[in-house]
């Protein structure tokens, strides 16, 4: 079987990360790339070896140009293509290329608004692609232990469950006080940005959509209002920055020493780990600012809660005021209890009182630069076996499924702003 030929359209930090997981499978290579940056341009080209008359500045440069490349003959550069622009870029590309035949893999959210949203799984739906949307949370070893209890019934039915998404001081301060997810208008809300992941994932351990949602949450602390006495515009220059928990000059400097973090998150603040080059990030780019001093306005805290036409209820609750650390969740059954951290799940079963502990053997972290403990790989691994073999059943879920759980999120956010429950099947 020959190779599945990829084209990477967004060479950012996930972007790479799902190349390089793909190319691993020793079953795709990377044929062309499109990049407005021409640094990160650049050195995809070369990490791939991408011939320079594939490589484009933009997305239109790469739909501008097929060539019958396809397992199917049709006239396009690669088999599939990796759309991992900025939130707000993937409709525009994500449709054209379903257009031209191209299979997705899209880095989630699908787009911020539900009317991109529903142009791209249309697009993917009337062209016939294989297409999916990168919850990787659904791709674990972690996932496929608390689901296949679940399945097998060992705690009767799922009656109420309680999940904890521990986002972490310091990685809530990177990505959504001072980096690219901070501003509702520029990327999307958190539940959206940052927790689709977690909705889509609950609405699959319960096998069915909520029938009313409320929400509850606020942006309590990254404000100026709680600035404290003395702090300066970056850390610096600061007074206060020795004793401050978010502390951009600490944290940064701890991940240059650190080469298991070059990639992320300090690939995200400077390309090249040097003191000089660091210093120069935090003296001049976003990633060098004071918390109480951005143009953030997503919220730091947010609890939703889903019940279902069969009486089973579920809490989510994010966080940025956490550890940055594994999912947390408790699954209450009729004849027993899951109580799952992300690798161990430890199952108490009602009639014999006995307690049993399951290990998803996933030592992987919860973070970006860990693979999202196993997702990432899982992810990447079935969406290359779909696109070789043609079987969209190698996926756990598909371009329609993902869009009804983003519209759950659409319609918890609704909730929240507007302080209502609201019936998500009469929308």
């Amino acid at each position: 079987m020959s190779a599945v030929t990829l084209a990477l359209v967004g060479a950012g930090l996930r972007g790479q990360a799902y190349a390089r997981l793909a190319v691993g499978t020793g079953q795709a290579r990377v044929v062309a790339v499109a990049e407005p940056d021409p640094g990160r341009r650049a050195a995809a080209a070369a990490e791939f070896g991408i011939d320079p008359e594939f490589v484009f500045d933009s997305w239109s440069g790469l739909v501008a140009q097929p060539r019958l490349a396809g397992l199917n003959g049709e006239p396009r550069l690669a088999d599939a293509a990796i759309v991992a622009t900025q939130d707000r870029m993937h409709r525009d590309p994500a449709v054209a290329l379903a257009d031209l035949g191209y299979h997705l893999l899209i880095e989630k959210p699908l787009a911020p608004t539900e009317e991109d949203a529903a142009a791209i799984v249309d697009a993917a739906v009337r062209n016939k692609v294989i297409a999916a949307v990168c919850h990787v949370m659904r791709y674990t070893p972690y996932t496929r232990l608390v689901k296949g209890l679940l399945d097998a019934g060992r705690i009767g039915k799922l009656v109420s469950v309680q999940h904890l998404e521990p986002v972490g001081w310091w990685h809530f301060a990177h990505s959504f006080v001072r980096g690219n997810w901070r501003n509702t208008a520029e990327s999307g809300p958190l539940l959206l940005t940052k927790c689709c992941h977690d909705i889509d994932w609950l609405v699959h351990l319960f096998g069915q959509l909520p029938e009313r949602i409320s929400s509850f949450g606020s942006l309590s602390h990254f404000k100026p209002s709680e600035r404290p006495e003395g702090a300066a515009d970056r850390c610096l220059d600061c007074s206060v920055e020795s004793t401050c928990p978010y502390s951009a000059k600490r944290r940064y400097e701890q991940a240059l020493a650190d080469p298991d973090d070059h990639f992320w998150p300090l690939g995200a603040v400077t390309p090249i780990a040097t003191e000089e080059s660091l210093r120069t990030a935090l003296r001049e780019g976003p990633y060098g600012r004071c918390v109480y001093a951005c143009d953030n306005d997503v919220v730091d805290h947010q609890v939703v809660n889903l019940a279902f036409a069969d009486g089973a209820t579920c809490s989510f609750t994010v966080s940025a005021f956490t550890p940055m650390e594994h999912r947390r969740t408790r699954l209450q059954g009729t004849r027993g209890y899951l109580d799952g951290d992300g690798r161990y799940v430890t199952l108490l079963d009602f009639v014999t009182g006995e307690t049993e502990v399951f290990d998803s053997d996933e030592s992987a972290g919860a973070s970006a630069a860990d693979g999202h403990g196993g997702g990432d790989e899982g992810l990447t691994k079935a969406f290359i076996a779909a696109v070789a073999t043609g079987d969209p059943s190698l996926l756990p879920s598909d371009p329609v499924e993902s869009l009804a759980t983003h519209r759950v999120v659409w319609a918890a956010e609704q909730a929240r702003r507007n302080d209502e429950i609201v019936h998500f099947q009469t929308m």
